[in-house]
């Protein structure tokens, strides 16, 4: 073969490989694209969407990147603040729990200038980590208190952070910043009580605050931008002494109530109950008070839960009886240390956050399975909320 023909055969040859990837990469692209072959993409959203996303996920690129997209339900996630197990440096991670993907994610750290630092030990608790305080609310976690040196309250206004947007936000300014105090949320609506400030002083022992989300967040995402609507706190009817500042306490929104305790395990304690309509006070149902030994946490705000830290017994509460039933025992936890409840699961941090237990009491017999922590790290607190949207940088795996 002459050097004429050899030429124009690797030029065919060439131009054959290029017509190979470009078809290759039309067909690819094409894949990403369609998302059910014959069907738009609309449509097809509409038919997948009631899929579960598990299924989705393992089947290819494009229907995984659509499960974290804003047009795709939400499916929810576990929300937790971590801290280096073996470090004693004031360093707290905010990360998020994907049961799909089974993977930990660092959410991005609040943009403050100076950074946001928060005190986790200090000589005068050897034995206890100062409290962190967060709640969950219209699909975002808030930040409401904390401490920072020397022994201050850590933040001038909640930080909220939204798990579609990936941002932080801050809301309003307190009132009466604090730490070790009450903190809860009932039916869009956050409160704040008791605590103590820069010190104890018996006012703000007894006061009582809260912040109105209601009429400026959608289900997922906030809107407190608009100039005609201020976020603002408001004071409420105050506590009758400062009994609830000795330590971080969870108010359980419950019914349009608000159920606390101000002291942990089987020590003796007081309960009450907030009604935040009336804004009133009541004592708590003996049967309730007596049952609630450990971390507590309501089920969309209508059945209550909570752990017998000691034995490790996950009850539920009846109001008819005033009684706790039994829903599971089980050596994972004892010492639970905090809780949330959501989408028929109950997860709860393990005694010493090594490690997140999840009920699912729509099972029968109820069910149990233990998240491993990140390693290296330890489990502060839970939350239970809308997975993140993801980033196109996050999703470029094949399957």
């Amino acid at each position: 073969m002459n050097s004429s023909a050899t030429s124009t055969v690797a030029s065919a040859d060439t131009a054959a490989g290029v017509a190979v990837k470009r078809r290759k990469k039309l067909h690819q692209h094409n894949q990403y694209e369609s998302l059910i072959p014959g069907l738009p993409d609309d449509i097809a959203q509409i038919c997948l969407s009631h899929v579960q996303p598990s299924t989705l996920y393992s089947v290819c690129q494009s229907w995984r990147r659509l499960v974290y997209s804003p047009s795709f339900p939400p499916f929810l996630s576990i929300y937790s603040l971590l801290k280096p197990s073996k470090s004693e440096e004031h360093s707290v991670q905010f990360a998020n729990f994907d049961p799909i993907s089974a993977k930990w994610n660092l959410l991005p750290q609040p943009p403050l200038n100076p950074p946001l630092r928060l005190l986790l030990r200090h000589r005068s608790f050897i034995s206890r980590h100062l409290p962190i305080q967060s709640v969950s609310v219209s699909g975002n976690f808030i930040l409401l208190a904390a401490t920072t040196d020397p022994l201050l309250p850590a933040l001038s206004r909640p930080l909220v952070f939204n798990p579609l947007t990936r941002k932080w936000t801050s809301g309003p300014r307190f009132e009466t910043p604090r730490r070790w105090c009450v903190a809860g949320a009932s039916q869009g609506v956050v409160y704040v009580a008791s605590g103590i400030g820069s010190s104890y002083n018996p006012e703000v022992a007894q006061s009582v605050e809260k912040w109105d989300l209601k009429s400026y967040c959608t289900k997922y995402s906030c809107n407190h931008h608009d100039k005609n609507k201020v976020w603002k706190w408001e004071k409420m009817s105050g506590l009758k002494d400062g009994k609830f500042s000795r330590e971080a306490i969870e108010a359980v929104g419950w019914r349009g109530k608000l159920c606390m305790v101000n002291v942990k395990g089987d020590a003796a304690k007081e309960g009450i109950i907030y009604d935040v309509g009336s804004d009133t006070w009541q004592e708590m149902p003996e049967g309730m008070l007596v049952g609630w030994r450990g971390p507590a946490a309501a089920m969309e705000e209508e059945v209550t839960y909570t752990v017998d830290e000691s034995k490790g017994a996950l009850r539920k509460y009846d109001p008819g009886s005033d009684s706790w039933i039994m829903i599971l025992e089980n050596e994972m936890l004892k010492g639970a240390q905090h809780m949330a409840a959501a989408g028929g699961r109950v997860c709860v941090v393990c005694g010493g956050g090594d490690g997140i237990a999840v009920v699912d009491v729509t099972a029968e017999p109820p069910s149990l399975v233990v998240v491993e922590t990140p390693v290296g790290f330890q489990v502060l607190d839970v939350h239970i909320l809308p997975r993140m949207n993801q980033l196109d940088s996050e999703s470029k795996d094949e399957c």
